[in-house]
C-alpha cells in the first residue's frame, strides 16, 4: 500500500505535471526547428511570438466572458485561440515583409538573422507588456479538474491523493492531435512536399520550380499556430505573464537542439528530455521516499537537487552537455 502512495505521489507532482510541460516545450521547439530546418536561422523572438499569440487568445477570452460566452467545462481561452491563431499569424508575416524579407534577399549570413531576431524578439516583448501590461493575468474557467485529490482518495482508499488538472489533460489531447495534423501535412499534402523539398536542399527545389516566397509563408503561418497553441496551453496551465514566456526561450532552444535542430521528431524527444529533467531535479522527493523506504531510512531534509528557481539552469546544463558531446543532438539534426 505504501508503494501505491509513493507512485500516486510520484505521479501527482512529477509524471503528470512533466508530460504536461514537455508537450508544451515539444510544441514550442517545434516552431523552433521549423525555422531552422526551412527559413535557415534561430528565431529567438520564438518565446515572445507564443506570448503574442497567447496575449490575443487572452484579449478574446475576457471579451467572450464579458459577453456571458462560456465553453462549458471546457476553457473559454479555447474558444478565442482561432482568433490568438489570426493575429499571431498576421504579426509574424507583417515582421517577415518587413523585416527579415530584406535579408533574405540580401543573402544575409545566419548570424545576421540572429541578431535581428533578438531585435524583434525585444519589441514584441515590450509591444506585449504595453497592450496587456507585465503583470500575470488569470483567464482559465470551466472546470479545474478532470480528477480531484478528493475524488481519487474517495475512490481507491489511498492515503495519498492525485490530481489531474482540466488544462493537464487539454494540454497532452492536443499536442497529440496538432503533432499528427503537422506530421500528415509535412508528408501527405503537396505544400508540406514542397516544404520538407526546400529545407533538404534550396537550388534543387528552387529549380523544380517551388516558389520560396510561399514556402516561406506557410512555414511562418505553421509556426505562428504552434507558438500560440503553446503559448495558450502553458498559460491555461501555470499563469500568462509576458516575461516568463521570454524566459522560456532558453527550454524551447534547449529542446530543439537536444533532439536535434531541424529534425521535427526530435524537436518532441527534446521537449519531453528537458521538461522531466527539469521536474525531476527541483522536486522535493521527501514525501515518494518517506513512503517508499523503510521507517529507518526515512529521510529528514526535502532531498532536493535543486530549487525550484534554478529550474531553467538545468536546462541550460542539459544544452551545454549536448552541444558538446553530440552537437547534431539525439536525432542526428543539422550541426549547430
Amino acid at each position: 500500500m505504501d508503494l501505491l502512495n509513493a507512485f500516486v505521489a510520484l505521479a501527482n507532482f512529477v509524471l503528470i505535471p512533466a508530460t504536461a510541460y514537455g508537450a508544451q516545450l515539444a510544441l514550442g521547439a517545434l516552431g523552433v526547428t521549423l525555422i531552422y530546418g526551412i527559413l535557415r536561422f534561430s528565431n529567438f523572438a520564438h518565446g515572445d511570438t507564443m506570448a503574442f499569440g497567447a496575449m490575443v487568445t487572452v484579449l478574446f477570452t475576457w471579451w467572450f466572458q464579458s459577453m456571458g460566452i462560456s465553453f462549458g467545462p471546457l476553457p473559454t481561452a479555447l474558444l478565442a485561440l482561432p482568433f490568438g491563431i489570426l493575429g499571431c499569424i498576421t504579426l509574424v508575416l507583417f515582421t517577415d515583409r518587413v523585416v527579415y524579407k530584406f535579408y533574405r534577399e540580401q543573402k544575409a549570413k545566419p548570424v545576421i538573422y540572429v541578431i535581428v531576431s533578438m531585435g524583434v524578439m525585444f519589441i514584441m516583448n515590450g509591444l506585449v507588456r504595453f497592450i496587456i501590461g507585465p503583470d500575470d493575468q488569470r483567464f482559465a474557467d470551466g472546470e479545474r479538474f478532470i480528477v480531484s485529490v478528493r475524488e481519487f482518495k474517495a475512490m481507491t482508499g489511498l492515503k495519498e491523493g492525485l490530481a489531474i488538472k482540466t488544462t493537464q489533460g487539454i494540454t497532452v489531447v492536443t499536442a497529440v492531435v496538432v503533432v499528427a495534423v503537422l506530421f500528415w501535412f509535412l508528408k501527405r499534402t503537396r505544400t508540406g512536399k514542397s516544404m520538407r523539398a526546400y529545407s533538404d536542399n534550396e537550388d534543387l527545389a528552387l529549380l523544380s520550380g517551388i516558389n520560396p516566397e510561399r514556402v516561406v509563408m506557410y512555414t511562418w503561418m505553421i509556426v505562428a499556430t504552434l507558438a500560440t497553441i503553446a503559448g495558450v496551453l502553458y498559460g491555461l496551465d501555470k499563469t500568462f505573464k509576458p516575461f516568463v514566456y521570454f524566459q522560456l526561450l532558453l527550454p524551447i532552444f534547449a529542446s530543439a537542439i537536444v533532439g536535434g535542430l531541424g529534425n521535427p521528431l526530435g524537436a518532441i524527444a527534446g521537449g519531453f528530455v528537458i521538461a522531466f529533467s527539469e521536474v525531476t531535479i527541483t522536486y522535493a522527493w521527501k514525501k515518494v521516499l518517506v513512503y517508499a523506504m523503510p521507517e529507518s531510512l526515512e529521510p529528514n531534509g526535502l532531498v532536493q537537487l535543486l530549487s525550484t528557481d534554478y529550474k531553467f539552469a538545468v536546462s541550460f546544463v542539459i544544452l551545454l552537455i549536448v552541444l558538446l558531446f553530440k552537437p547534431t543532438g539525439l536525432f542526428k539534426g543539422q550541426s549547430v
